[in-house]
């Protein structure tokens, strides 16, 4: 059995790093399975009514992932978005608190906000390099995650964020991120690429089984905020029901209380 984080992250054997918004949904992810948790900026910021992509400061964001840390045993990975600032020093800071909430690790992506305009190549090495010094110097071990996300926003193509996470690799990054990659071939592409572990998100590539993942070289699969948007998705058909036809029926095929309370039960922690 996997005794740390890092453990967790073997490439063709990946494991589910569920996003939890908040302690309960922390504990019910806890109590159905789950290895590890992360936080999701953009499910973070749903919580608040804002939306995703730069809205999160980093007080609230360490405030934030300190409750999810509480709430179970496990590992919890910080979804920090560019680490809250342009300048390596930042980045260097970031990770040191988040070590002091008891983080595993965190994610760094390569996108200055709120222009959502990636960095330069070499600049976006250096806050990385930066980093990685600052996650070696901790006196516990962490998983720092850099992420290619100028890609997701289709600012450049996958050959650059090849290029970008191989740089990145060596730079000192323990994993790498392609976000939205859009099919298998793509996943094998950015797998084969590098030698550390890859993280693929589950929510653009769909109808793909956890087998073909691994068969694919993934080494974690992120769920990011595909439960968030789901639960959301859930809440506004039953309200539209609710308030435009004045139809409750949907309601009757919720948990009950008594099945939801012990799972969060065994989830939390002690």
């Amino acid at each position: 059995m996997p005794h740390s984080f890092r453990d967790l992250h073997a490439r063709g054997n990946p494991f589910i790093l569920a996003n939890a918004w908040d302690k309960g949904t922390a504990c019910l992810f806890a109590g159905l399975g789950a290895k590890a948790l992360a936080t999701s900026s953009g499910a973070h910021a749903f919580t608040l009514g804002r939306p995703d992509l730069g809205t999160i400061t980093r007080d609230e964001a360490l405030t934030h992932a300190e409750t999810i840390v509480s709430a179970t045993p496990l590992p919890v990975s910080g979804d920090f978005e560019n680490g809250f600032g342009d300048a390596p020093d930042i980045v260097e800071e970031t990770i040191r608190l988040s070590a002091e909430i008891g983080l595993a690790g965190i994610s760094i992506e390569d996108i200055a906000y709120p222009d959502v305009e990636p960095y330069g190549f070499d600049l976006a090495v250096e806050r990385i390099k930066a980093a990685s010094a600052a996650a070696k110097a901790l006196p516990k071990d962490f998983v720092l995650v850099a992420r290619a996300d100028g890609f997701m926003n289709e600012l450049y193509d996958l050959e650059e964020a090849i290029r970008r996470i191989q740089a990145f690799e060596a730079a000192g990054a323990d994993c790498v991120y392609v976000p939205y990659l859009q099919n298998l071939d793509a996943v094998r592409q950015v797998c084969s690429s590098v030698s550390v572990p890859v993280n693929v998100g589950i929510s653009t590539v769909e109808n793909v089984s956890m087998q073909e993942f691994a068969k694919a070289g993934a080494a974690r699969i992120s769920l990011g905020m595909a439960m968030a948007t789901a639960t959301h998705s859930t809440f506004y058909t039953l309200s539209a029901s609710m308030f435009e036809q004045g139809d409750f029926s949907g309601l009757g095929d919720s948990l009950s209380y008594e099945t939801i309370d012990a799972c969060m039960t065994k989830g939390r922690a002690t």
